[in-house]
C-alpha cells in the first residue's frame, strides 16, 4: 500500500509560483463558487448542474470573462501580472474542442483565482466570481466569440 507523504502547510509567495499552478488551485476556487450559486439558486440535479455549469466555467466563458474584466479596467496590476503569468504559461495540452487561445485565456483566468485565495483574499475572490456570475447571467459576455 502506498503512503501519502504528511505535508506542513506554509505561507507562500504566490509571486514564486507558475501560472498553471496557479490556474490549478484557481480553477477549483471558481469552481466552488458556481457550484455554489446554482445549487443555492435552487439547480440540484446533478445533469443539469453540469450542463449549467458549462455557461460559468467552461475555457470560452472564462476567456469571455477575463476579457471583460480588462475592457472594464476591473483588475489591479498585481492581478493583471498573474492572468498575463497564467495565459503565457507553457502548456502541453489543451481542452478538447477549445481553440489554444482561449485556452490560455481561461488559464490566465483560473490563475487569478489562485493567486487570490494563496494570499488569503477571500474579499476580492467573493467580488470577482460573483461579477463573473452577474455577467454571465446578464449577458455581458455574449457579444465574445470564442469558439
Amino acid at each position: 500500500m502506498n503512503k501519502i507523504k504528511q505535508l506542513t502547510e506554509k505561507e507562500i509567495n504566490p509571486d514564486t509560483l507558475n501560472g498553471q499552478t496557479l490556474a490549478y488551485l484557481g480553477d477549483a476556487v471558481y469552481e466552488i463558487y458556481i457550484r455554489r450559486h446554482l445549487i443555492k439558486g435552487g439547480v440540484v440535479r446533478p445533469q443539469v448542474l453540469q450542463r449549467d455549469a458549462t455557461h460559468y466555467v467552461s475555457a470560452k466563458a472564462q476567456a469571455s470573462l477575463i476579457t471583460k474584466m480588462q475592457e472594464d479596467n476591473l483588475l489591479t496590476a498585481e492581478e493583471f501580472a498573474t492572468f498575463k503569468r497564467g495565459r503565457n504559461a507553457k502548456s502541453y495540452t489543451h481542452a478538447k474542442n477549445t481553440k489554444l487561445a482561449t485556452y490560455k485565456l481561461s488559464t490566465g483566468f483560473e490563475a487569478v483565482f489562485g493567486y487570490l485565495e494563496l494570499l488569503n483574499q477571500q474579499e476580492r475572490i467573493s467580488e470577482l466570481a460573483n461579477w463573473c456570475i452577474q455577467q454571465v447571467e446578464a449577458g455581458g459576455i455574449d457579444k465574445y466569440d470564442f469558439s
